[in-house]
């Protein structure tokens, strides 16, 4: 089996890891780097639960390989706070009530985030666009979507 060593930016911070070519990020960062934040709900691409930021774009990371993040830019949920603060981001959907079992919530954050760093004052639509890969079983995403919404008016 072959095995590569590889560096990267994880959450501002410089990591270097030795993978197998068979391992996908979403296991590496769970497994050998031990950032749980990010799910493992479907490991087919379908829900979400994994979407991390690679290169500022949000991705699932079920899919990609833990190797094609050499010298790339990696952000999980855990680097969305700062300083021990919230990221606005992730108030909003608090104290709207858009967070209920918790599973999806690292993926919708991701995928929010990005939405919110390309365009700071999304539409509705923008937003439901943007969380279109992000299945939520539990909020029914009028919370969600209005946190997003209260987070970019804030900002």
């Amino acid at each position: 089996m072959a095995v590569h060593n590889i560096t990267f930016t994880l959450n501002g911070e410089a990591e270097a890891a030795v993978v197998p070519s068979h391992m996908t990020l979403l296991q590496m960062l769970r497994e050998e780097i031990v950032m749980t934040g990010t799910k493992n709900g479907c490991a087919a691409g379908e829900c979400g639960a994994c979407t991390v930021l690679l290169n500022g774009e949000p991705v699932n990371s079920c899919l990609v390989l833990a190797v094609e993040c050499d010298g790339q830019t990696l952000v999980t949920v855990e680097g969305l706070a700062h300083d021990r603060q919230l990221d606005p981001l992730q108030q909003a959907l608090i104290e709207i009530g858009g967070v209920q079992c918790g599973f999806c919530t690292p993926g919708v954050l991701i995928s929010a985030r990005a939405l919110l760093d390309r365009n700071p004052h999304p539409t509705k639509a923008d937003v439901q666009a943007a969380l279109v890969g992000n299945l939520c079983r539990c909020t029914g995403y009028v919370r969600i979507i209005d946190g997003v919404l209260a987070a970019a008016e804030r900002a």
